[in-house]
């Protein structure tokens, strides 16, 4: 397709997508998608290898959210029969950490429901992000708090924080349809406060609430102009209790095309699987590994996620490699603080530091934070197709190990 080649010389150059390249990956057939996959791949591979940086998620604050966020299982009045729980110690979160680096991954994301934190809440993670770092050299460490309020940014990175998490989610125009409690402007600050704090930002989006290519586009594009270093995709699972159960609106083969979209779009930046692989991608998951080159491992915030052994084999299965601790994960022209752009005003077209991204709270962090994010292992066997309104709580499994109770994590 001319399409493609267009699109693969663009990503090699970081030359930015048009609105209407980016409306046309999502508008391929089935047909055309694994050519659609081998160009984006291209993209991946120019810029990131065959490495997979892998990240884990820590639930420092679970439940009880007073913002309203559609997707959130922690979301105010949700009924979710999630784990509520509230601050875990120093040494607790530590501890928590310990077994996802432990694993193989390389970040640990540190995580709160709310709306965002006090300044007592910054004191508290800070003597977390010092416990982790103090006992795992080299860690990398990303928080995801919720909205900033001035100077608490700059608070977390002399903390020793590396990068702060707080996604878009969906387009400006839609915004107010997810979410009342707080607009899409309060989140873009925040981002933005994360940028001038000198912390790698780490911004994304979630897919499968009932939004239009073009809104898709519209969230992709602005997150390309806040320039993050990270943008984590998350896959909208649909937890009973919250306003969005019955959206099951996703296919695998829609889920590869948005993730090639967000790789062409944002062709040297970190793209991560967060929140809903397992739901959404199923048995597709490792074409995804071809577009983008980060994953959570293990369980997310509030639902279990698929077998940290299971990651690491579908990773060596694909002919992929965990990225090493001693690996710098953006190319040198990013890492080096040279912009994302082959022009400076083009943002994140020519994007992510890596941080959350899960998709669950309200200010949570962006693995689709808060919400009851992914399934379980045993999920990814369910030979049913989730069907448009019907909701399918046999795919999402209530997260009942790791931080929070006296169980091992899984990673």
């Amino acid at each position: 397709m001319d399409l493609l080649n267009t699109l693969v010389d663009k990503g090699l150059r970081r030359e930015p997508l048009s609105r209407a390249e980016a409306l046309a990956v999502l508008g391929t057939s089935d047909d055309d998608l694994l050519d659609v996959v081998a160009a984006a791949g291209k993209v991946r591979r120019h810029w990131f290898g065959r490495r997979v940086k892998l990240n884990y998620l820590v639930n420092l604050k679970s439940g009880l959210c007073p913002e309203d966020c559609s997707y959130c299982s922690q979301r105010l009045g949700s009924t979710a029969g999630i784990l509520k729980y509230t601050w875990l110690k120093p040494d607790e979160a530590s501890k928590a950490a310990a077994a996802g680096l432990a694993g193989g991954a390389k970040r640990v994301c540190l995580v709160a429901s709310g709306r965002g934190p006090t300044d007592r809440d910054v004191d508290r993670v800070a003597g977390t992000i010092k416990a982790i770092k103090e006992e795992n050299e080299g860690v990398e460490v990303c928080a995801c708090l919720g909205l900033l309020s001035d100077g608490q940014a700059e608070r977390l990175r002399e903390a020793g924080a590396d990068a702060y998490n707080h996604n878009l989610n969906t387009s400006e125009s839609t915004y107010g349809e997810i979410t009342t409690t707080h607009t899409y402007a309060d989140r873009v600050d925040t981002v933005q406060k994360a940028h001038a704090a000198g912390l790698s930002a780490c911004s994304g989006l979630i897919a499968g609430m009932g939004e239009t290519d073009e809104d898709l586009v519209d969230v992709v594009f602005s997150l390309r102009e806040l320039d993050p270093d990270s943008v984590p995709v998350n896959f909208l699972i649909p937890f009973e209790g919250t306003p969005l159960a019955k959206e099951w609106n996703l296919t695998p083969q829609r889920c590869l095309r948005i993730l090639a979209m967000v790789r062409f779009v944002c062709p040297d930046v970190e793209v991560r699987i967060a929140g809903g692989r397992e739901v959404h991608l199923r048995t597709m998951q490792p074409l995804a590994l071809h577009l983008a080159n980060s994953i959570f491992l293990g369980d997310y915030l509030t639902s279990e996620g698929q077998a940290g052994k299971a990651d690491l084999e579908m990773i060596a299965d694909a002919g992929f490699e965990v990225e090493g601790a001693d690996q710098v994960t953006l190319p040198e022209h990013r890492a080096a603080g040279g912009g994302c752009g082959s022009h400076e005003s083009a943002g994140c077209g020519a994007h992510e530091g890596g941080g959350c991204g899960s998709h669950d709270s309200g200010g949570g962090c962006g693995s689709h934070e808060g919400g009851g994010v992914c399934g379980s292992a045993a999920t990814t066997s369910s030979t049913a197709a989730p069907q448009a309104g019907e909701a399918r709580t046999d795919l999402v499994a209530v997260r009942r190990r790791g931080a929070g109770t006296d169980l091992a994590p899984n990673a």
